[in-house]
């Protein structure tokens, strides 16, 4: 018997259904066998040359045995774990705990019948360099963890934690923030005409400088009305919009990001299941390469829908030095198959990735662009007018979603006079810099050289379960918690936590990959100067308070001076004679009640008293064993006065009861039916007093509520899995 060991069930199941060999069994280690412990740094013999004491989690043990037994029954052992680092490295793994002699290690990036007796046909040894490069990354991260993160729990709060490429991450969304904050407005105007032809055809026209001086700008609108108008110059120009190259871990992450609200870690495992069902190559790499077999294939089905003259092969090469190891982009694996996916969800990411692999095979779009400049009579004012419309569509054809609209102006001549319609000026500001979304935070990480392909998804993931960031919309946006422990490894850690230190780290792993560097002398090399850093920080004053409040703030009991603190919901002020003094108020100089006992016994736990608290959002009543009894009582008093504030005045679809309120939960704002628990109907954007009723295909009416959307698509269902929540596709 020949045994052929994958991680996921899933792999498995599709390996074993296009491989009818009798003599060939698949079974799965489901993923890691075993690990580093996270919370004992004797994990680590750093003197024994930096050396792993791996444990077989309880959960993975009866995977062992099974594994184990299936071995001593087997001819030869095949190990077809995923092809990267992490996949070489639970090959190594299974080799180890199972004690496989000669173990035949096979890749595929793609689950097909094909690929798959390809890499049977053509085994080879368990590459021990791209072990060594995942097990440094573990070690280092392990090292980085236990040493920061204890150092951060003694000097700031016990609870907090810091991370090798976490801590990087958090820095750039923490400095993007106060960049905002520093942001001074700057006041400009912009005049807005709209001109006639002698047809009445209409020229909409914008000033062509955009005006920072008021008494410059009421002197223009002064003279606008009596000036007498023509057409000055036609420019004509032609553009070409290229097609993109097909997805790579990070573009994929950041397109379903943009175009389908997928968060990276929903990407990621929605990509992992279509890899593992054999609809898409691996889905963990940098490269934008395709095969051309791959390519040929492509070719073929763009002839065939939207014909020859479409067609355009092209050989995209991957620019990334620190590519790693899968050799092609997310392509399907099967290009004539239009759809392909278990769920709704699935099914949309196929379709991203297909039309991105196939409109990197197609024609450039060629785009005609038009300049119109309109002035007086002097040539004192000019108003600009732009157009552009399609020539030839190209692989926009295929891919609906970067379609512009056409701009169409009439036809005009040079010196065509025109007649003055309406003209008005606009007061605006400038705007700070924008927030990071995810799909920007991921862009800046690659374009800075932090982390790899498959651990963006984690960074960020990681981030905000620490409660370092919350993500409000599409925007993310550091907490209070958050930026204090950015300050303070900014203040005493800057070179561990830089950019360069990041990228050059990442790039020694890449080298160890490659067999040009050794694990031992990498991880000695950080892990001596860095334990004498962390080491001479252990005397430094613990950071007990955040700098003085403002001088017009005093304590609301003693009326002394007052200091900011850090505490589990956030930064609040405390009277800095603490604990003489118990008064607080929060960050913004309201004052906080101290708990007051109601003199009610706990209901939920009968063992604590209720006590009435001031939170983040108000005052509510909750055990005072809390903890370990999470009991709040529901005030009818605060949850009218609540709804009265926040209610959309809009009803519940599904219990026709409550009505849906505006609710800030950990990651932002969302919407909910006021009936809660009762009835647990939410929308992520805020709905709209509508009803879908788009009809499905077997013939039942959504009943869900439309809700808004964004500038290009203003409304759609909040039904995920109703057509209608993608109206751009109907």
């Amino acid at each position: 018997m020949k045994l052929l060991i994958v991680e996921s069930p899933t792999k498995a199941k599709t390996i074993a259904r296009f491989i009818p060999d009798k003599d060939l069994k698949v079974e799965a280690s489901v993923g890691h066998i075993r690990d580093i412990p996270k919370s004992n740094k004797d994990a680590i013999d750093i003197d024994n040359g930096f050396t792993p004491r791996y444990i077989i989690p309880e959960e993975k043990k009866k995977v062992v045995a099974l594994l184990k037994k299936q071995i001593q029954k087997a001819d030869s052992v095949y190990l077809a774990t995923d092809p990267d680092r992490e996949g070489e490295a639970i090959a190594w793994h299974i080799q180890e705990v199972c004690d496989i002699k000669n173990p035949q290690r096979v890749v595929f990036h793609e689950i097909t019948k094909e690929a798959v007796s390809e890499a049977l046909a053509h085994p080879r040894e368990i590459d021990m360099n791209l072990k060594k490069a995942q097990e440094a990354r573990r070690v280092l991260d392990r090292l980085f963890g236990y040493d920061l993160s204890g150092l951060i729990w003694k000097k700031v709060r016990y609870g907090l934690s810091a991370g090798r490429v976490q801590s990087p991450a958090l820095r750039i969304i923490v400095e993007k923030e106060k960049e905002i904050r520093a942001f001074n407005p700057e006041t400009y105007w912009i005049i807005d005409a709209l001109f006639n032809t002698k047809k009445k055809e209409t020229l909409p026209a914008t000033y062509e400088k955009t005006l920072t001086d008021e008494k410059e700008k009421d002197e223009i609108l002064k003279r606008i009305p009596s000036a007498s108008w023509h057409i000055a110059g036609i420019e004509e120009t032609q553009a070409t919009r290229k097609p993109r190259a097909p997805f790579t871990t990070s573009t994929l992450q950041q397109s379903a990001s943009s175009f389908l609200g997928y968060s990276p870690s929903i990407t990621m495992r929605l990509a992992q299941k279509l890899y593992e069902a054999g609809h898409i190559t691996y889905m963990r790499t940098d490269s934008i390469s395709l095969s051309s077999q791959a390519i040929g294939q492509m070719a073929s089905v763009i002839e065939k829908t939207y014909g020859k003259n479409y067609l355009e092969v092209r050989h995209y090469k991957t620019k990334s030095k620190n590519a790693q190891e899968a050799h092609e982009a997310i392509r399907p694996t099967n290009s004539a198959i239009p759809s392909a996916g278990a769920t709704p969800q699935e099914k949309k990411l196929y379709d991203l990735i297909r039309t991105r692999a196939l409109t990197s095979q197609m024609k450039d779009a060629q785009i005609e662009k038009k300049k119109i400049l309109i002035t007086d009579e002097t040539e004192t004012d000019t108003f600009v007018s732009n157009g552009s419309h399609i020539i030839f569509d190209g692989w926009l054809k295929a891919d609906i979603r970067a379609k512009q609209e056409d701009v169409l102006l009439p036809p005009l001549e040079k010196g065509q006079p025109l007649t003055l319609v309406s003209h008005e000026s606009q007061e605006k500001q400038t705007e700070p810099p924008r927030r990071y979304s995810e799909a920007g935070i991921i862009k800046e990480l690659e374009k800075r050289g932090i982390g790899r392909p498959s651990t963006y998804a984690t960074i960020i993931q990681t981030l905000q379960k620490r409660g370092y960031v919350i993500k409000e919309k599409r925007s993310l946006i550091p907490t209070d918690t958050g930026e204090v422990v950015s300050n303070f490894l900014s203040q005493h850690f800057s070179t561990y936590i830089s950019d360069s230190f990041t990228a050059e780290m990442e790039d020694e792993l890449d080298e160890i990959a490659q067999g040009e560097r050794t694990y031992k002398k990498t991880l000695s090399d950080f892990y001596t100067s860095f334990k004498q850093e962390v080491d001479k920080k252990q005397d430094i004053e613990k950071l007990t308070t955040l700098g003085k409040a403002p001088d017009t703030i005093v304590c609301p009991l003693c009326g002394s001076g007052m200091v900011q603190k850090l505490g589990r919901g956030g930064v609040f002020l405390s009277c800095d004679r603490f604990p003489e003094c118990h008064g607080s108020r929060t960050k913004d100089g309201k004052e906080i009640q101290p708990p007051k006992d109601t003199g009610k016994t706990c209901p939920h736990c009968e063992k604590g008293t209720l006590v009435e608290k001031e939170g983040k959002y108000g005052k509510f009543t909750a055990c005072s064993k809390y903890p370990k009894c999470t009991y709040i009582e529901k005030n009818e008093k605060q949850e009218k006065e609540y709804l009265e504030k926040y209610s959309t005045g809009i009803t519940c679809p599904v219990c026709k009861k409550g009505q849906m309120v505006e609710r800030k939960g950990r990651y932002g704002t969302f919407y909910s039916c006021s009936q809660y628990p009762s009835c647990t109907y939410t929308t992520k954007a805020k709905p709209l007093d509508k009803i879908c009723g788009y009809t499905r295909e077997d013939g039942t009416t959504c009943q869900a509520l439309m809700m808004e959307g964004t500038k290009t698509i203003p409304q759609r269902c909040s039904d995920k899995t109703c057509p209608n929540h993608n109206p751009h596709k109907l």
